[in-house]
């Protein structure tokens, strides 16, 4: 899920280097950077670090799963060429 905080405060930013003058449209930039953003990371279909993490942890648990059943069977494989 998004964070609308995170994309507000990019938004501030951003809109702190638009100069002052042009007031009106600053304004209209913000409004629709806003939408913009939201919709590109939405599209982007990112994670949270936490479900990073997790699913890290769940291919290292997998890798290690994988590694012991190859070492198995080079030992099985061995013992047939006897």
């Amino acid at each position: 899920m998004i964070n609308t905080q995170v994309i507000e405060d990019v938004i501030e930013k951003i809109d702190a280097l638009v100069p002052e003058d042009i007031k009106t449209m600053r304004q209209d930039f913000h409004k629709n950077l806003k939408s913009i953003l939201t919709s590109t990371l939405q599209k982007a279909d990112l994670v949270t670090r936490e479900e990073f993490e997790v699913q890290k942890a769940v291919l290292a648990k997998t890798r290690a799963k994988v590694d012991a059943l190859e070492e198995q069977l080079r030992s099985l494989e061995a013992g047939l060429d006897k």
